[in-house]
């Protein structure tokens, strides 16, 4: 069964130096953006992410640092990416904990905003979770009976989460047919604000912080009684979309008064 698409729809898959959305770097993307007349366009470029890759993660995706010396860097690429995105809503496996908040933190990086707070995201991993509880070699395996070849190939990868999602709502009558129903299914924790989970919404739409001796207080009362907490946060090992979604919190609080 085919997905119902009113826009495009990109699959995306990302290898990288690790898996510190903060710290580690992209080395590896695919993308499959599908329209809604079927019609399908691939990307994929290998990146150098302008630190080493360590020799253990290197050994699971295929990727060492003298394969992609001399390709472009992220910087060199974002504006190709971006255009490449376009108006469609992203797609992956664990995209919403990983592959979306590390492509985010890169194009922060490279002077650009991503503007993914305007799409849909769609998680075939929290489906599956949700459904099997299984990984994407083994949901591959039990939604279309194949192995995954060559899998760790950012393409390949995204080719299989695309024919799990196909199969998924083909499997479950549950599961309505169109991307506004699967992006919110397939989110893990729909209070969150931002994409570690660090600010979430209390049961009256609130931001409140979610770690630390602070954790369960309304931000806005924080900011209130430690103004410097703000500041702690900019100046913390926090990634970057945390750090803008108290800073809109912050400028919001400001013009209050």
């Amino acid at each position: 069964m085919e997905i119902k698409l009113e826009q495009p729809i990109l699959v995306l898959d990302i290898e990288a130096t690790g898996d510190q959305i903060n710290k580690d770097r992209i080395v590896e993307i695919g993308m499959i953006k599908i329209f809604p007349d079927g019609k399908e366009e691939v990307y994929e470029k290998r990146i150098n992410p302008e630190i080493p890759i360590p020799i253990p993660i290197s050994e699971i995706h295929g990727i060492y640092d003298i394969d992609i010396k001399d390709c472009p860097t992220f910087k060199d690429l974002a504006k190709e990416i971006k255009s490449f995105i376009g108006e469609a809503n992203l797609c992956g496996f664990n995209s919403n904990k990983f592959d979306v908040p590390i492509l985010e933190e890169e194009f922060l990086r490279a002077g650009m905003k991503s503007e993914f707070e305007n799409k849909k995201l769609v998680d075939v991993q929290n489906i599956f979770h949700k459904m099997e509880k299984r990984t994407l070699g083994a949901a591959y395996k039990f939604y279309c009976n194949k192995d995954i070849e060559n899998a760790h190939s950012a393409i390949n990868d995204a080719r299989a989460t695309l024919e799990v999602l196909k199969a998924q709502t083909k499997k479950y009558p549950e599961l309505e047919n169109n991307i506004p129903f699967l992006s919110e299914f397939s989110k893990a924790n729909k209070a969150s604000v931002d994409y570690a989970g660090r600010i979430k919404l209390n049961q009256h739409n609130e931001a409140i912080i979610n770690f630390g001796k602070h954790k369960g207080q309304l931000v806005t009362d924080v900011f209130k009684k430690e103004p410097g907490y703000y500041s702690w946060i900019q100046r913390g090992d926090f990634s970057q979309n945390t750090k803008m979604c108290f800073t809109k919190i912050w400028q919001e609080l400001k013009n209050e008064k």
